[in-house]
């Protein structure tokens, strides 16, 4: 386990600590053994973000929590059992992310993901996708569902790896089950 010292100024004394865990994954060990590899490459996002808001009373916890060649269509992953285990231990605020995909790319899986999290306090942070973060002092927030598109072959939603258009966007929220509001009624083609 390595601990890196959070950059930046000291927190003034009326700013309350959020301990902040980064989680990151790859599906497959192909390059993990790389000096410098995409593991590492999501948790130097990740730690920036971290040190950007130190302010705000955000520190790096000295676990890590790496899944590498671990698919995200599971939750049998080491790393991210030991992450939530050090939740409901009470050790953890707040989880920084590269990607909100690293979590889960199952629909299921990161509903009861977030139901966790809920039931503990604890919020979580995209470092690539701004809507999705959270702040760790304000209510739980139902996570914007935007990056789930489309249904796998076993009727799973699933994560879609690019973005795409607004218009396929779109789609993809109607298949699984989420309508944005139109001003003409219009029927979905899933």
């Amino acid at each position: 386990m390595r601990t890196r010292a959070a950059a930046g100024a000291a927190m003034p004394a009326t700013t309350k600590k959020l301990r902040c865990a980064v989680y990151t994954r790859k599906s497959t060990d192909e390059g993990l053994d790389k000096e410098f590899n995409t593991l590492d490459a999501q948790r130097e996002a990740c730690e920036a973000f971290v040190a950007s808001q130190r302010a705000e009373g955000w520190v790096l916890v000295r676990d890590r929590y790496d899944d590498g060649g671990f698919s995200g269509g599971t939750l049998e992953r080491p790393a991210l059992k030991r992450l939530l285990a050090d939740i409901e231990a009470g050790l953890v605020d707040v989880i920084v992310v590269y990607k909100i995909d690293r979590l889960s790319r199952s629909l299921m899986d990161f509903a009861k993901l977030v139901e966790a999290f809920e039931a503990h306090r604890v919020t979580f942070v995209s470092v690539t996708q701004p809507s999705a973060a959270r702040s760790a002092s304000s209510p739980a927030v139902p996570v914007p569902l935007r990056p789930f598109h489309g249904v796998s072959a076993h009727g799973h939603p699933h994560w879609k790896h690019s973005t795409g258009s607004e218009k396929s966007r779109g789609l993809g929220l109607r298949c699984a089950g989420f309508r944005r509001p139109r001003r003409s009624p219009q029927r979905s083609s899933c």
